[in-house]
């Protein structure tokens, strides 16, 4: 039996995962399906071995998959509750992002008197 403490621990280590933008990026690239790495690369617009290293990250975390085909490595998402739970994240983001925009637009009236 997976003691909690270990949950806790392995949790933490995906959200470290999950705090890099272009690890983001790509996993948002893989949401349509699998893709070889010169294209998330001309997508994203990082230099290949940046992506590279990004892949081979999130390959290790049990994120994503690879296949080699030929000279071409393909990539696609292992998991794709991954990405509800980012698309969750983001719609956090945008509520506070609004709810903030909201406190800027009536705050100025009632701050002068």
């Amino acid at each position: 039996m997976v003691k909690e403490e270990e949950i806790y621990q392995q949790h933490a280590d995906l959200c470290k995962m999950l705090s890099n933008p272009i690890r983001l990026k790509i996993l948002n690239q893989l949401r349509e399906g699998e893709k070889p790495v010169g294209e998330i690369t001309t997508s994203i617009g990082a230099r290949q071995p940046t992506i590279s290293q990004h892949l081979g990250t999130l390959r290790r975390l049990g994120l994503v998959d690879s296949r080699k085909e030929g000279t071409n490595v393909y990539y696609k998402i292992s998991h794709p509750k991954i990405m509800k739970a980012c698309d969750l994240i983001r719609e956090v983001i945008f509520e506070q992002i609004s709810k903030q925009q909201e406190l800027g637009k009536g705050g100025g009236a009632s701050d002068k008197k």
